[in-house]
């Protein structure tokens, strides 16, 4: 534990670089945070999509969700879009993961293995 005058010694605020970033402490113009971050999602992934159908935490109702695809996240947005029109639902991206309200596991498997994706069926 530090000590009182430790404590106390540190800067306390400043207006001199505007608003910073909560993870580097660099000013927000400045912050790197997101590209590094994107960079990181983008790094992890296998080329492979991987489609399942979850309920959990979703008070039993189902989606299904397309994980894998390497895209940065703008296009993945567009990708987003146009799945859920092919499916004639609503949905979400979160976190590089596009959620599509339903269970379209099918539909979504011909649409992105047209698209030249390598898709595979995930979970149960």
């Amino acid at each position: 534990m530090a000590s009182l005058s430790d404590q106390l010694g540190g800067l306390v605020y400043s207006t001199e670089h505007g608003d910073t970033c909560p993870h580097c402490r660099e000013a927000l113009d400045h912050c790197r945070c997101e590209v590094l971050e994107e960079q990181q999602r983008l790094a992890a992934l296998d080329g492979t999509v991987r489609i399942r159908r979850e309920t959990s935490g979703r008070k039993g109702k189902g989606v299904t969700t397309l994980t894998g695809i390497a895209l940065p996240s703008e296009e993945l947005k567009q990708l987003a879009k146009r799945l859920k029109k092919r499916c004639g639902t609503g949905g979400a991206v979160k976190d590089g993961i596009i959620e599509i309200q339903g269970d379209h596991r099918d539909t979504l498997y011909q649409a992105l293995s047209t698209l030249g994706y390598t898709v595979k069926h995930a979970g149960g």
